[in-house]
Order: C-alpha cells, then structure tokens, then sequence
C-alpha cells in the first residue's frame, strides 16, 4: 500500500485490568498521533475503550470504528500493540481478516512493527495472537488466584457493590447503622410470620433505603450478616463485623426452607418452569424480535444473552439489558398512569378496533381454576393440621380466592367477548387488585391490560390489549 496520505483511524484501549499494564490511554494516542505525524498519515479519528477488556469484541468505540469501515473507505487501523485490539487469537484474526481486510483496510502495530501489507505481517498475525491470549489467560489466573486468596483471608468481594447494611470502602466492609437495623428487622418481622412481601411494604414505608421483595429475600439468605464471605462457591470467616446473631440466622433459613413455606410458595415459585418475575412473557425485543429473559437481576434479549439457542433471533443483537427492578418500577408507573385516568383509558379504547373481538378459551380457564382451587384447598389442610399459623395463609388465600373469582366470571360471559369490555374489566381488576397482590396475580393483571412491551434501547413501548 502507498504511504502518502494514507487515511487512517488510530484505536486504543485500557482494560479492566488496567493496574497490570504500563500504558495509559493518553500514552497510546500519544505515540498513534505521533507515529502518524512521522508516517505522513493522516489520522482521521482515534477510537477508545476505556475499561474495556480485550476478551470479547463486545466494545463500544470498536463497534463503531468497524461500522465506519463497513461504510467508508479507510487505509488503515493503526494500534499501539496487538492486544490492544484483542486479546482473543480466535476473534484478532476475525477482526483484522473478516473486518478490515475484507474491506481494504490493513492492520498496523506499532509496538510489534509490522503490518498486513506485507507476507511477513500478515504471517505474524496469527503468531503475535497466541501470545496475546496466553498473556491474558494469565492475567486473569493471577488474578482470580489473587480473589481467592484475599477470600481465605476474610476479605468481601463486592467492588463498589456494597451489602444493604454495610459501606465498602478501601477493601473493608464497614457497619452500615442506619441500613443494618432495617436488616435485623427484617430477620424480626419474618421469624414472626410476616410474608416477604408484607416486610417488604414494612420496610419501604418506614425507611428511605430501596427495598424490593427480591432484596428481602436475599437478604434471609446470605451468611455475610453472620460474618461470612464467599468466592467461587466457597465460604470462608469474614473479618468483618456480623449484622445478625447466628441464631437468628439458621432459624430464618429453617424457616425459609421448611415444608410449609414450600407448600405455602406459588406454583411459580416451586416450578422452574414457571414464570417468576413481574414481565415474564411479556417482554419483547424490538430490534430482533426475540423475546427477553429474567436472570442475574437483569431482563435480557435473548439473541444477545445467548442463554438458550432456539429463542436467539440475531446473535448481533446489541438491545440494552435492563435491571429487573427498573424496568419492573417504570412499566408500573406507565400503567398506573393510564389505568389512574379515565380519559386516558377512554382514548386507548378510541384509539384501537372497535369490531375487535376476543375468543375466550373456557377450557383453560376451568383447568386453572381447578389448580386454585386445590392450592387453596392445600393451604387450609396444611392450617387444619397445624403446619401454618393462620397469619401466614391467610393473605395468600384471598388472592387465590380472588383469581379464583374473576376466572368465574369469565366462564359465565359469551365465547366472544368485545376486546374493549374484556380490557375495562381487567382495567377495573387492576384498580382494585394490583397494589395488594403477589407477582404472580400482579403479573396476571399486567397480563390482562398488556399484550406485549417491546424494548428499544432506552425506549419502552407498552401495547395495550385492545
């Protein structure tokens, strides 16, 4: 290739491992800038991730040089050093073969002085990669062997991800007084019959800390309020200070794990299989198509997530995660909003075909009656005999009985229904219902209003059953 002129981007990165390597994001555009200048190029823009690893190609400012190449004629890419560009062997020579080469445009590192416009660069390629994936392997050996250590030792793992209850700073967990009473009231109320959701209500009403019924959970659950630690499946003696008597522990945990909150538990709740959280099956992606999952605290396209092949729709499917508890709080709010105004319900009605109508599927609605019906009738068996105090079930079986209720009503109405009136019914179920509810009736009144909420990026679109 000609030297003259040359048009070239210059693309650098610092990794999440940044304190093991000696070169700075301004110490790389530095030397491109003048490598460039002594070159005669003319560098047209300098692409940077900043805290990125070079494990994966999952970088912003990479996706967007490599988007500009696609479209625009560029001669080159010029890095400081090879894994700068990545540190997999498998995806540095996709990269450079199936991205810039493809497109006319060489490859050139200035640490390793060589580029594709030669036999001997382009030979070094697939040389200098191996060497790259070795050095990072070893980094990441070095330091998960680092966390383990620091785990033996007594030491929290979190990052900047403190425990509700403790401050995290300088490596140390430190009591956190005005979160740790919330905590052991927390343990109180639940060893004295309140539900999950009822502390969860508790809690939020009293203090100003975010509580959600997940994070109650949670909390019952983890050995850290004890004085634990844990890393790669292992706990270890913390050194830092418990929250929660031991004893108050283990018999929250008896508790939680007994035979009657099993038998107390949602059907989802026992069945993997079942939806668990608030959007289950309601969420859809907007960009490809696929629908979105729950898992690790975060609702997920399935094309981007991966985490089960036959729902992937686009593998290049870059649509934004969502925290559960976000994305849960704003569909609410937007629910609310229109359910709350009259003249909003009145415009969505207005707004849609007045001729639809909808089947009702009376069959389905027998069988799930049946299934309320004998979680009701277990719960009071399990009462009778003396396995749940009263407290404990009572909440529960009004929901059931309510659910039960409204099921009922359907079976008694015509096969086709106008969808209008089935969507003001389930706007008035709502009204009433939804804020005392559990997820699984809160997800079944969403249900009623929402065929589907589709995610783009930032943007949610709720679509209304009408």
């Amino acid at each position: 290739m000609s030297k003259d002129k040359m048009m070239v981007f210059g693309y650098a990165r610092v990794s999440t491992e940044n304190q093991l390597e000696n070169y700075s994001i301004e110490e790389q555009t530095a030397r491109l800038e003048s490598y460039c200048a002594a070159k005669g190029w003319v560098l047209l823009h300098t692409y940077i991730d900043g805290g990125y690893s070079g494990g994966n190609t999952d970088r912003p400012a990479l996706q967007t040089m490599l988007a500009q190449i696609r479209e625009t004629h560029v001669d080159a890419v010029v890095v400081y050093k090879l894994d700068r560009l990545s540190r997999s062997q498998k995806d540095t020579l996709t990269l450079i073969e199936d991205e810039l080469l493809a497109h006319g445009t060489d490859f050139v590192s200035i640490n390793e002085n060589f580029d594709t416009s030669t036999p001997f660069g382009r030979a070094m390629i697939g040389i200098l990669s191996v060497f790259a994936q070795l050095e990072k392997d070893q980094i990441t050996e070095r330091f998960t062997m680092g966390r383990i250590g620091r785990g033996k030792a007594g030491y929290f793992h979190g990052g900047g991800n403190a425990p509700t209850g403790y401050t995290y700073a300088d490596g140390l967990l430190t009591v956190n007084e005005y979160e740790a009473i919330q905590v052991r009231e927390a343990f109180d109320l639940f060893l004295a019959g309140k539900s999950i959701n009822a502390i969860w209500h508790i809690l939020s009403t009293k203090y100003t800390t975010k509580w959600t019924a997940a994070k109650v959970r949670n909390v019952l659950k983890n050995s850290l309020y004890i004085g634990k630690v844990h890393f790669m499946g292992q706990e270890y003696d913390g050194i830092h200070q418990p929250i929660v008597e031991k004893r108050v522990f283990t018999a929250a945990n008896q508790l939680l794990n007994s035979l009657s909150r099993e038998a107390a538990k949602t059907t989802s709740q026992r069945n993997p299989f079942r939806a668990g959280y608030l959007l289950s099956g309601l969420l859809y992606c907007g960009r490809c198509g696929a629908r979105y999952s729950a898992n690790h605290g975060y609702y997920k396209c399935y094309s981007r997530a991966k985490s089960s092949p036959k729902f992937v729709r686009d593998p290049d499917c870059k649509n934004d995660n969502w925290e559960i508890s976000t994305l849960d709080h704003l569909v609410c709010q937007q629910v609310d909003a229109m359910v709350s105004s009259s003249a909003a319900v009145d415009h969505a009605i207005m707004a849609a075909d007045a001729a639809k109508t909808v089947h009702i599927d009376k069959d389905k609605l027998r069988r799930t009656c049946a299934e309320l019906e004998r979680q009701i009738e277990r719960l009071i068996e399990l009462y009778q005999v003396g396995s749940i105090p009263m407290a404990s079930i009572t909440q529960r079986v009004n929901d059931l009985s309510a659910q039960k209720a409204a099921l009922e009503s359907q079976l008694n109405a015509p096969d086709e229904v106008p969808a209008k009136d089935l969507f003001l019914a389930a706007v008035e179920d709502y009204r009433q219902g939804f804020a005392d509810g559990d997820t699984d009736r809160k997800r079944a009144l969403l249900s009623g209003l929402l065929d589907r909420i589709t995610i783009d990026g930032q943007s949610i679109q709720l679509h209304w059953r009408l």
